[in-house]
């Protein structure tokens, strides 16, 4: 009997067997036999047995982790089943009564283990994703806040550049005004003095003081200008013309200070075309500004760099000097209408320079080191 047991065991993975005898409450059988005789452990699947009921159960050797239903590694799992056998009156057909129970133990270790390992890696693979998740919506929120924060700032500026252009709409117009006002008697002050000073009878006195009042009326004639240049609306008149000759003609005009100030000027054109669609006009007076003022910046001479170039739709201009330079708090306010650093002058020479510029579509940006010099570069598109 006990080779047949154990070939069954064999064949079903079983662990242990135990046959018990109820009436003396030992253990009758077992396939291990050291626990032949024993007194029987009465558990709730034994006593369930001796009612007649067939009972089947996990056992461990430890709770869950925690109580959450998740296994760990290396805990025993047995399947404890108690099976209630008969004696049977075959004559009179009755069920009999219960006069033993067979308990059979299964070793699922190996299978629990496998379970372990299959929840360990969902347990894995779902932090993993919540991680993941996270980490993606870390990330959205950052990019939201940023988003939010540029339109926030761009709201600002475009808030900033709307009072700054209703504030210049309003000088332009009271500008405007006054030049016109001013425009006309200016005129007939300098032609005044021109008469006195070509009249026959007129004395060396009288010519010296004829040319210091024309010499005055046309340098305020000229600020006049510069501020019926900023009120009215510069709108260019396009036509067809070439950037580098708009260049060469302030260069022409400007050899002799530049010799006179021992300014050596430097460029890249080479006999290069660069045509567009421009105010030729507007532009020869938007660089000869910046030209104007580079030289000024350089008292004790030094190098003028001129660098043209070509992007895919777009000309650019460098004008570049070893000047003195601009002091960083003074570079935030360089474009600003009447802001300037010299004793003499209106403020507006960049500020027209900008407005030139832009219409045309264009790009104007300033860097400048203190003590080192400053560049201008220029944007323009390339219509034809």
């Amino acid at each position: 009997m006990d080779r047949i047991v154990r070939n069954t065991i064999h064949g079903f993975n079983v662990d242990m067997v135990n046959i018990y005898d109820i009436e003396n409450g030992v253990i009758a059988y077992s396939t291990d036999p050291e626990k032949i005789g024993l007194t029987v452990n009465e558990t709730e699947g034994y006593r369930q047995a001796v009612q007649g009921k067939l009972s089947s159960g996990i056992v461990a050797d430890r709770d869950d982790f925690w109580r959450l239903g998740l296994e760990l590694m290396g805990w025993e799992k047995k399947l404890r089943t108690y099976i209630p056998f008969r004696r049977a009156n075959i004559f009179f057909g009755s069920e009999g009564y219960v006069a033993g129970v067979f308990e059979v133990i299964q070793d699922l270790t190996k299978e629990y283990e496998s379970i372990v390992r299959l929840q360990l890696i969902i347990f894995g693979l779902s932090i993993l994703i919540m991680g993941l998740i996270f980490l993606a919506l870390i990330l959205i929120v950052h990019k939201a806040e940023r988003t939010i924060e540029q339109r926030a700032r761009e709201q600002r500026d475009l808030v900033d550049q709307l009072h700054q252009a209703e504030r210049l709409a309003a000088l332009g117009e009271m500008v405007a005004g006054v030049s016109h006002e001013i425009k006309n008697p200016l005129g007939i002050i300098h032609s005044t003095a021109e008469l006195m000073g070509e009249m026959p009878d007129a004395s060396e006195t009288q010519k010296r003081l004829s040319g210091v009042v024309k010499e005055e009326a046309g340098r305020l004639n000229r600020v006049v200008t510069e501020f019926l240049d900023f009120a009215r609306p510069q709108v260019p008149n396009l036509r067809e013309c070439r950037l580098e000759e708009v260049i060469q003609k302030n260069l022409s005009f400007l050899q002799p200070e530049f010799e006179k100030k021992k300014i050596t000027v430097n460029d890249n054109m080479d006999g290069r075309v660069f045509k567009l669609k421009a105010d030729e006009d507007l532009l020869y007076r938007a660089f000869l500004n910046v030209f104007i003022n580079a030289m000024q910046s350089m008292e004790d001479g030094g190098t003028l760099n001129i660098r043209l170039g070509t992007e895919q739709r777009a000309y650019w201009l460098e004008i570049g000097d070893t000047g003195r330079g601009i002091k960083p708090e003074d570079l935030k306010k360089i474009f600003n209408p009447f802001f300037t650093t010299k004793e003499t002058g209106t403020g507006l020479g960049l500020s027209i320079v900008r407005k030139i510029i832009e219409g045309h579509d264009g790009v104007v940006h300033i860097e400048s080191t203190e003590g080192a010099g400053t560049t201008v570069t220029f944007q323009l598109p390339r219509r034809r």
